[in-house]
Formats: structure tokens, C-alpha cells, sequence
């Protein structure tokens, strides 16, 4: 939708108009809130490094509120900054920026694993078929249109997908993508799961090798990208059920709260009684993080956070936690809020 875009430092004006105004417009999880343009405003703002003004004439609602603080902590004047989270008891949703394009990362293997799992579902192989890990073969960046690899041990496919979500292995994720058939079958997969905003074009070692060709954080590159709002969308599916069966969505879910990555990013903030079930990505200027927040009464948010810029890693994986831990206690509000009404209403 956005096509191959650069957004110019002394044309930044301009083009991120171009860029954000009809989808942020037309944003799903922006609609109803009262006043789309200052919502836009606020938005466009956090994006693109221009002042933060506070939205006029800003409701007192509950909604208007958290995406007004969320897109406080995600003010984008040292980077573009993308957001989405849902509340999966409740059905309210934050998203700042979150039907802009972004770098997936190792954040996709949580569509390849899905993908593949599907398969599993349907008896075309199993999680205790094996499949050899596809190690990279050194070799000059973009001299081919894909990276040479070269077998290793072989592995079953529940060992594949521990290592590639607990551990972000790219040798084994290479390895399912090879099982599947390639990027397409996980991107025919997402278009059946009706997840419109993604696109899976390299195999992992590929993505390795050639990154760094674009800066996120002033060019959008529709390759191996997804929106926040869409892989909001990927985390309430699996997590509850739409797609594959509970012993398939309990594989990806389990591997997710093992997750060794990323402790410095959603994990980071989060009370210790909520329970983290993420999957984190890195590339050249950008860090992200996607997961389910599961609090101890039970409720479960689904959220995404995509970062650039913000100039050293350590820096952005702060701004994902401090993100991450607003939306936590932004939810958890509402969620007390209505408790309070709800028994103050019965009695």
C-alpha cells in the first residue's frame, strides 16, 4: 500500500504526510474515538520528530487517554516508532502508527511456526519429523538473490521450533522454511489467516546477510515487513484458537514464555505476577518485541511494539519496555474501572 518510499530529512514534512495520512485516517483501531485528526496529529508527531503537541479538545475517555500516554512513550523524535496492543477480554485497542509497515525480524518465525503447524493439523508431517538445520555459507552481500547454506544436524520439528522461538535460532528457522516450501507457503498461509499486512520475501540467512541496505527509520521496505496492528492480530488468532489446534497453539505459546531473548524489552518492567509469552526481533537500527501479557486474574493483552533509531540498541529495547509496561497498567486500569462499576451498578 505504501510502496518503496524515502522519506528525505529536509523533505520529512512532505512525504510522512504522504505516507501516514489516509491509512492512520482510516485506522480501524483510531475510529471512534472522537477526534481522528488530532489523533493523527499525535501520531504523526511520534512518528516523524516533530514537536509533540498535546491533542486539543482531548477527551477525558478511557481509550483517548492510554493512546494519548502510549504515544507520549512512543514519541518518534530520535525514530519511527510502531504500537499496537488489544485487550483480549475486552476488545479495546491502542495503535500508534500501528498500520505502518515495519521490519518483521525474527519476529515472523512466529508465523512460520504457525504455518508449519498448520501442516501438523493436517497430517502432511509431524512434530517429530526431522529436518536439517540450513547453516549460512559466508558470502558477499546481495551477490545472489538468495544466501548459500549448507546442511547440518538433523532435527525434529519440535526441536526446530523450540530453538527458533525460545533461542531466535536462524539455522532452524531456515529449516522449517525449507520444510514448508519457502516464504510463499507462510505468506499463503498468513493471506488464508486473513493477516493483509504482511509480506515474507527472504529466508533468514538472506535477511542476515544483505541488512542494512535500507535505514528503517526513513525508509519503509515492503519486503519481510508487517504492521503492529497485523501482528497483533497473528498473537489473538494463535493464542486463542482461531487457527490450529490447542495442542499446536499450546506448542507456540509454551516456547514464547520460554523465551530467553529480549529480557531487556517487554520483559523488562512487567510485575512479576504477569506472565510474558513474546518473541523478539533485531535488525540493522531496529528492535522489536510481540507478545501476550497474561495478568493473574486471567485477562491477556496482545501487544506489539516496533522500534528504530533511538539511536543504540539499549535504547530502544528501554523504549520498548517503558512502552510495554504502559499499556500493561493502562489496561489493567480499565480493567479496575469497570470492576468498581460493575459492583458499585449491582449494589
Amino acid at each position: 500500500m505504501f510502496g518503496f518510499m524515502m522519506i528525505s530529512k529536509l523533505g520529512r514534512f512532505i512525504s510522512a504526510f504522504a505516507l501516514a495520512a489516509a491509512p492512520l485516517a482510516a485506522s480501524p483501531a483510531l475510529a471512534g474515538t472522537g477526534d481522528e485528526f488530532q489523533d493523527f496529529e499525535s501520531s504523526f508527531d511520534s512518528a516523524f520528530g516533530t514537536e509533540v503537541r498535546s491533542p486539543r479538545n482531548y477527551s477525558p475517555d478511557f481509550d483517548n487517554q492510554l493512546e494519548y500516554r502510549i504515544a507520549q512513550l512512543a514519541d518518534g523524535s530520535e525514530g519511527r516508532i510502531g504500537v499496537a496492543a488489544v485487550d483480549l477480554s475486552t476488545g479495546q485497542s491502542v495503535s500508534i502508527l500501528g498500520d505502518q509497515r515495519f521490519p518483521m525480524a525474527s519476529t515472523s518465525k512466529i508465523a512460520i511456526a504457525a504455518a508449519y503447524l498448520e501442516g501438523v493439523d493436517q497430517g502432511r508431517w509431524s512434530l517429530t519429523s526431522e529436518w536439517p538445520l540450513l547453516w549460512p555459507v559466508r558470502s558477499r552481500p546481495f551477490s545472489s538473490a538468495a544466501a548459500p547454506v549448507r546442511q547440518g544436524e538433523y532435527m525434529s520439528a519440535m526441536e526446530l521450533i523450540d530453538l527458533m522461538i525460545t533461542r531466535s535460532s536462524n539455522p532452524a528457522t531456515d529449516a522449517l522454511l525449507a520444510a514448508l516450501g519457502g516464504t510463499d507457503a507462510v505468506n499463503d498461509w498468513a493471506r488464508r489467516a486473513g493477516l493483509n499486512g504482511f509480506s515474507l520475501n527472504r529466508d533468514i540467512a538472506t535477511l542476515v546477510r544483505d541488512d542494512g541496505e535500507f535505514d528503517p527509520e526513513t525508509y519503509i521496505d515492503m519486503r519481510d515487513s508487517a504492521t503492529p496492528e497485523t501482528m497483533v492480530q497473528l498473537l489473538a488468532g494463535i493464542y486463542q484458537g482461531r487457527w490450529l489446534t490447542p495442542s499446536s497453539r499450546n506448542v507456540i505459546i509454551d516456547a514464547m514464555e520460554r523465551c530467553r531473548t529480549g529480557t531487556r524489552r517487554i520483559p523488562a518492567l512487567m510485575p512479576d505476577n504477569v506472565t510474558v509469552a513474546h518473541k523478539t526481533g533485531s535488525l540493522n537500527n531496529t528492535s522489536s518485541d510481540i507478545g501476550i501479557l497474561t495478568a493473574p486474574d486471567g485477562r491477556s493483552i496482545a501487544v506489539a511494539i516496533y522500534v528504530t533509531g533511538n539511536t543504540t540498541r539499549r535504547n530502544r529495547e528501554a523504549r520498548i519496555a517503558s512502552i510495554a509496561r504502559g499499556l500493561y497498567d493502562g489496561f489493567e486500569l480499565e480493567a479496575n474501572r469497570n470492576y468498581a462499576s460493575a459492583n458499585y451498578n449491582g449494589n
